[in-house]
């Protein structure tokens, strides 16, 4: 099975790596040719355009920042993908974008398999990432060696759509519990507690949550530094406000971590990293959530 990987940024070249650890063909392309040197160097193939990579490919894994680079990208591959070959997306999608796009696909004889992945990029660099599929259970199944070169959590969500919303409803809690996170933390520092030992209580109680161990170890360096950004957290979470419109579901938490992330988009711009919303309440307080011996990135 050959596969080719189309969007080496942060979370993509982790997981493009992983299948070359494990073995399999890899061919490699980025509009920014530098991001690839290390994946050639470790045996992978490198293409020069989007439709040179799908064209010796069974498989086309896509790794991009918005819907429209997506779509963008797959009107490039499906003029050259050969019928039966599968193009996989990781990008986070609308469930009615993905449905779409999917049947573009099968319009020309490709198969679709929506697989979001959740966890953070310090996961995916150990090849220990969350993965959610979504799409036709045969299809599922011919793509598990490679989806467990890259995860070792797989979850096969059923028909094609269903990822989405799960991957949705996993970022949205991930928001959430930020938020708190911050506001947990601020607590802690302005009512006199060693806020190292703080974050370790936390840790260790019914409040823990994976976001506290890990954003919230991040806060507690200054670096806020989780290779995650503020517009893109306001991506997922307006997917999710229209999710809880079309189920009819009152999302308030949602809806206040929303505008709390439109404000730290005003105070820091769209590329500053999402746990900066923690940062708001620093500068709002004139207190700083610092402590000693927490990484500026994770590992």
């Amino acid at each position: 099975m050959h596969y080719g990987f189309i969007g080496l940024g942060n979370l993509g070249g982790h997981l493009a790596a992983s299948l070359l650890r494990a073995g399999f063909a890899v061919s490699v392309h980025d509009r920014n040719r530098q991001v690839a040197d290390r994946l050639v160097e470790a045996g992978a193939r490198w293409a020069d355009t989007p439709e040179a990579l799908a064209e010796g490919c069974d498989a086309v894994i896509t790794c991009l920042p918005s819907p429209k680079v997506s779509e963008q990208v797959l009107g490039q591959i499906l003029a050259v993908m050969k019928p039966g070959a599968t193009w996989i997306e990781m990008s986070t999608l609308g469930r009615d974008e993905i449905l779409r796009l999917g049947a573009v696909a099968a319009e020309k004889g490709v198969d679709t398999m929506e697989l979001p992945v959740t966890g953070g990029v310090h996961l995916a660099a150990q090849g220990k990432i969350t993965m959610l599929a979504g799409g036709d259970r045969a299809l599922f199944d011919r793509h598990l060696p490679a989806l467990e070169a890259m995860g070792d959590r797989i979850f096969h969500m059923g028909p094609l759509g269903n990822a989405s919303i799960i991957k949705v409803i996993t970022n949205m809690l991930a928001f959430i519990h930020l938020k708190a996170t911050g506001e947990a933390l601020m607590l802690a520092k302005r009512g006199g507690l060693d806020l190292a030992q703080a974050w370790a209580a936390i840790q260790a109680s019914s409040g823990n949550s994976f976001v506290h161990e890990t954003e919230g170890a991040l806060i507690l360096n200054g670096s806020y530094d989780i290779a995650f950004n503020i517009d893109l957290a306001l991506k997922d979470l307006d997917f999710a406000m229209q999710f809880g419109r079309e189920f009819g579901v009152p999302l308030e938490l949602a809806a206040l971590t929303e505008q709390t992330y439109v404000e730290a988009k005003a105070a820091y711009g769209g590329a500053a990293q999402s746990p900066m919303i923690a940062k708001l309440l620093e500068d709002r307080l004139a207190t700083d959530l610092r402590a000693p011996g927490f990484p500026a990135k994770l590992v």
